[in-house]
């Protein structure tokens, strides 16, 4: 059975941050659109997934009425002035004083909170949402009236017509391929090493705990009242079954220099390369990528919400200027537009990576580099507390 959709000014692939963004942003602004997801609701809800915004990020949220996606479920990173960072077991506190504003006002929120609650006001608000669409195909993306085609879970094969084509269906995702190869640049930094990533269910106390040691990078960040995912340090020939949890335990313990207020079951774990990935251009004619189908970037940065939150708020509003005014210069510079902020966003997560990762175990990168990263750190830090001196 074939049926044809109705038309609809803007066809959303993937239903994540990016995706579920730029539909309520384009709903807020008259514009009409329709999200296609491949998995269930319920999936996409329960999907765990690393989640910060930093200022610009809640900005975004707050300009286009949604800042409610948050309310209740976050945590500002200044809310708790004792936020450690260890280093080699000893306890030290990030600067507040010269840091950046994203730094300071930074705020933890569970990616699945973030993107129930984007589902929860999209719906309720009369947006149009389909789950389980499968076999998504972006057609005609170069012509002025692009097709998306995709397969629900009855079988039946769908058929929509639309004036744009948003790719927010993630690095694995189907709308990048519908950009010719000859088209397309992918520009790759490869860190050298990766991250065990263990979903617990034990809370973080405090909400995320940051360490430094000659073992590796390790840290702990909490995924809501009930849940925190762990960080280890490891190669990238590690494989999980190297890391049965008592060792995951054991060597959290290790590289924090104290022992873990409370243990409990490791519901999954993988390991994840550290790696930064830019595609460019990110727009080929009506089809425009966004989010995690346009980069990726280093999880040490805490960045890749705040990214897709930024690349929505530029489509919407480019979407919404040639729907209203028959101006296309935004969506004209959407790509140079992203990308600037994408590149400024990659080389402060290098950097920040770098010297979290260097200062620590020198087996990677030598000595040297370790001495320089521990000159960086400092920069990042509050001055050593020093010891009371006896009186005379």
């Amino acid at each position: 059975m074939t049926e044809t959709g109705k038309d609809t000014t803007v066809v959303i692939v993937g239903g994540g941050v990016a995706g579920l963004a730029l539909a309520n942003f384009l709903l807020r602004g008259g514009i009409g659109c329709v999200v296609l997801e491949r998995h269930s609701r319920a999936y996409v809800e329960q999907r765990q997934r690393a989640g910060a915004l930093d200022t610009g990020g809640m900005r975004v949220l707050n300009e286009w009425g949604v800042g409610e996606a948050v309310e209740g479920h976050s945590h500002r990173g200044d809310a708790d002035p004792e936020l450690p960072l260890l280093i080699d077991g000893e306890e030290r506190r990030w600067r507040t004083g010269d840091a950046d504003e994203d730094e300071v006002d930074g705020t933890f929120c569970p990616q699945q909170i973030l993107v129930r609650n984007l589902i929860r006001i999209f719906l309720r608000e009369g947006g149009d949402l389909r789950f389980g669409a499968r076999d998504v195909s972006p057609q005609d993306i170069d012509t002025g009236q692009p097709v998306v085609r995709y397969r629900d879970d009855n079988g039946s094969t769908h058929t929509l017509t639309c004036d744009f084509v948003a790719g927010a269906d993630g690095y694995h995702g189907v709308s990048r391929t519908a950009v010719p190869e000859d088209v397309l640049t992918c520009s790759t930094h490869e860190f050298g090493y990766a991250w065990l990533s263990a979903m617990t269910a034990v809370p973080a106390d405090p909400l995320a705990l940051l360490a430094v040691h000659a073992r590796g990078f390790a840290a702990q960040i909490t995924r809501g009242p009930d849940a925190s995912r762990l960080y280890l340090q490891c190669p990238l020939t590690d494989t999980v079954e190297q890391w049965p949890d008592d060792r995951v335990w054991r060597e959290l313990e290790a590289r924090f220099g104290r022992p873990v207020p409370a243990k409990g079951p490791i519901t999954s774990k993988q390991v994840v390369p550290l790696r930064g990935v830019v595609f460019s251009p990110m727009r080929h004619g009506r089809l425009y990528l966004l989010g995690d189908a346009a980069h990726l970037i280093s999880p040490m940065s805490a960045q890749g919400m705040s990214l897709a939150l930024h690349d929505a708020d530029v489509l919407a509003r480019a979407v919404i200027q040639q729907v209203e005014k028959d101006d296309t210069s935004l969506l004209d510079g959407y790509s140079e537009t992203c990308l600037s902020h994408t590149w400024e966003r990659q080389a402060s997560a290098v950097w920040r990576t770098q010297v979290m990762h260097d200062s620590g175990d020198a087996t990677y990168e030598g000595e040297f580099r370790k001495q320089i990263a521990r000159k960086n750190l400092e920069t990042m830090l509050e001055p050593p507390t020093a010891p009371h001196s006896a009186s005379l």
